[in-house]
């Protein structure tokens, strides 16, 4: 198999130099999407086969054999279509002729220069990219859209969070003279607003504004939602810290919260470490609502929260956690501690804090001491704590071998 991979923009008559029109006259199978055939029509011989790219892509490359030239759009590198074709046919000869991609024609017509621009791309993906880049308070994001993640959904999620210090640009058919349009708009106005396909954003942060959360290293206790207002229900701010430093995050990618409550916990690791894929666990369903208004004042999206009994929750599905803390066991520690280890990566950690109060019948600690020995997990020396005159807290560890 070979393949040509031709970059285009959205201009009807496209140019091309003569080495690409030479190549497309000796064609004889072309792909690419619908869009790009109403483009290059005119341009393919007589007797072309043309294959749209359409989903299943498995159907689509069962049709390619001997040479496909491929139309895509802007550089075929930049969260393109080459690179579908390299991972399907990694012995593939593939030759490549980019032109501008679509967050490149954005900047020239804004005169803004590109080096320093932060990408993401929410065309067929999810929000969490934008959730970093928005958390890591990017000064400048180019943005590829979809029609899910339109500039008007991207502004009201923005809105959501508190991400209210960006002004957004939208490039509509980039390389069309006819239709090619650039608008600028703060988050409120681009959220009442719809714009045709295609389309590509730039947000750029205005550090003269005053909008926005920015949280601080150690979130204060009084900043949260809390549960009937209850000051106890809550992982208090240095025990928090402690316990995100146990769980070593840095080196971590998937942290599993099983007994959230308010959340504090993931919330503070989403702000701190917004690398972390978060999956938050929690049996009350009241707690959904204060995990969400806890996220909103924060500015911490990209939580992913389960509510229900973990024990009977479907966790197959979830991405394998690297570092679980359980916040609350509801006397069910080993149960949950054995329905955990099978799903955790090797070399994954739990941490859960213990607190040694007169009215608990069953030591956790002595829970947690059987649990690990009958998992065959290692137990690392526990951090004993106490911050006032009430009850100690002793944070235990213990590793995947």
């Amino acid at each position: 198999m070979t393949f040509t991979v031709i970059g285009i923009t959205d201009h009807p008559q496209p140019w091309f130099p003569p080495v690409v029109t030479d190549l497309i006259a000796a064609g004889r199978i072309f792909s690419g999407g619908r869009r790009h055939h109403e483009i290059v029509a005119p341009l393919l011989p007589p007797d072309a086969e043309w294959i749209d790219i359409t989903v299943p892509l498995d159907d689509v490359f069962e049709r390619y054999h001997d040479h496909v030239v491929v139309f895509a759009s802007g550089d075929p590198l930049f969260f393109g279509f080459a690179n579908t074709l390299r991972r399907h046919f990694p012995e593939a000869d593939i030759k490549i002729f980019p032109t501008f991609n679509s967050l490149q024609l954005l900047a020239h017509r804004l005169l803004m220069s590109y080096h320093d621009m932060r990408i993401v791309s929410l065309t067929g993906r999810p929000w969490p990219e934008l959730d970093r880049a928005l958390i890591e308070h990017s000064s400048k994001i180019g943005v590829l859209t979809d029609r899910l993640h339109t500039p008007a959904a991207i502004a009201q999620h923005m809105l959501d969070y508190g991400y209210t210090d960006y002004c957004m640009h939208v490039g509509e058919h980039l390389g069309n003279p006819a239709k090619e349009k650039v608008t600028t708009l703060t988050l409120h106005e681009a959220a009442q607003r719809s714009f045709p396909m295609p389309n590509c954003i730039m947000l750029i942060r205005q550090l003269s504004d005053k909008g926005g959360y920015r949280s601080p290293f150690g979130i204060p206790d009084t900043s949260f939602a809390l549960l009937d207002g209850r000051e106890k229900m809550i992982t208090k701010m240095p025990i928090r810290l402690l316990t995100l430093q146990a769980l070593d995050l840095p080196s971590r990618q998937v942290l599993w919260d099983i007994g959230f409550c308010t959340g504090s916990v993931s919330i503070e690791a989403r702000l701190q470490f917004p690398h972390l894929g978060i999956e938050a666990f929690e049996i009350r369903p009241e707690c959904e609502a204060i995990i969400h208004e806890n996220m909103r004042r924060h500015g911490a999206p990209g939580i992913q929260v389960h509510i229900g009994d973990f024990l009977q929750t479907d966790i197959v599905q979830l991405p394998r956690p690297d570092a679980v803390f359980i916040g609350g066991h509801g006397g069910q520690l080993k149960a949950i501690m054995h329905k955990v280890v099978p799903h955790l990566t090797d070399g994954g950690i739990i941490v859960m804090n213990s607190v040694v109060a007169p009215k608990v019948t069953t030591d956790s600690r002595q829970l947690w001491d059987e649990v690990c020995q009958e998992l065959g997990l290692s137990q690392e020396p526990p951090l004993h704590i106490q911050l006032n005159d009430h009850h100690p807290i002793t944070i235990l560890k213990c590793k995947r071998k």
